[in-house]
């Protein structure tokens, strides 16, 4: 069992929830590196791969002594408290961001195609492998990525399952590195909808969302874990080519607004600008983590 958290140590972890919250909820910047900036992003991947699907298990068999001890290996008082500040976060971004979204929505879109391609750009410099295998798979990335792209906006529905799916698809995007949760809800044509039933609090939907995620997280962590250690350059290439690609749905809205107006470009400088601040950030942090253990 972890131990117990103080009432100091609470406030920052829940601090560190809010800015995780803030964080996700603007697509391509990614939570995951805000809380590896903060320095909670091992203990929090130690608490998500402690989840099984073995506990549930337990607790419909009856075995609570067997329940109890797995439910204290993911460290729940500190989940609990980080997801506070997460959701915190999120229910009053929503209402900023649908706000921007309807008053500026050209150089909304514009500042996420900035973030998105300065993202994109620093996950291709994590591939170490300069073999022809990565290019290809950076092609592939970049075909299904326009693809899905060109999809006329809300073609997938709002359905409940559509939720679901979309939940389990960005919440696993937690774990990859660089890779934004709310981006893929923008290309999948849920992310205002979302965001509304996030400010409306609407219950079912956020349940279906977050129960997606859940399960997602559940089936295919060890995988994506197995191919993030194992086929490194191909994944991260892959990546690289599918937010690439999938930028034709940024550059669709940007038209659909207006155009390419000095408001938009200075709205795309800024994002990329975003971007650059947090990736110098992380690697100071991960400078000052290699000075400490030599």
């Amino acid at each position: 069992m972890k131990p117990d958290i103080s009432p100091g140590e609470a406030i920052g972890i829940f601090l560190r929830g809010l800015l995780m919250g803030g964080s996700d909820i603007i697509p391509g910047v990614s939570g995951g590196t805000m809380a590896f900036i903060t320095g909670i992003y091992g203990r929090l991947i130690n608490a998500i791969a402690a989840v099984r699907p073995q506990t549930g298990i337990r607790l419909l068999r009856g075995d609570i002594e067997g329940f109890k001890q797995d439910f204290k290996t993911i460290d729940p008082v500190f989940l609990t408290i980080l997801l506070a500040g997460i959701g915190t976060a999120a229910l009053l971004m929503s209402r900023a961001i649908l706000h921007i979204l309807e008053a500026y929505p050209g150089e909304a879109f514009g500042l996420f195609l900035g973030i998105i391609v300065a993202s994109s750009v620093l996950i291709a410099f994590q591939i170490e492998s300069a073999k022809s295998h990565a290019f290809l798979f950076v092609i592939a990335g970049l075909c299904v990525g326009y693809l899905i792209g060109g999809l006329p906006t809300g073609s997938f529905g709002h359905s409940l399952p559509m939720i679901f799916i979309t939940g389990m698809i960005a919440l696993c995007a937690m774990i990859l590195p660089g890779i934004s949760g709310a981006y893929l809800t923008l290309v999948l044509g849920q992310y205002e909808y979302l965001l509304q039933a996030i400010r409306n609090v609407s219950i079912l939907e956020i349940i279906t969302f977050i129960a997606g995620g859940v399960i997602g997280i559940l089936l295919f962590s060890r995988a994506l874990r197995y191919l993030l250690d194992h086929y490194t350059a191909a994944l991260l290439a892959f990546l690289t080519g599918i937010m690439l690609g999938s930028t034709r749905t940024l550059l669709d809205r940007i038209n659909e607004a207006g155009g390419y107006t000095p408001g938009v470009i200075l709205a795309c400088i800024a994002g990329v600008i975003l971007i650059g601040m947090v990736e110098y950030l992380r690697q100071q942090k991960k400078e000052r983590i290699i000075h400490r253990s030599v």
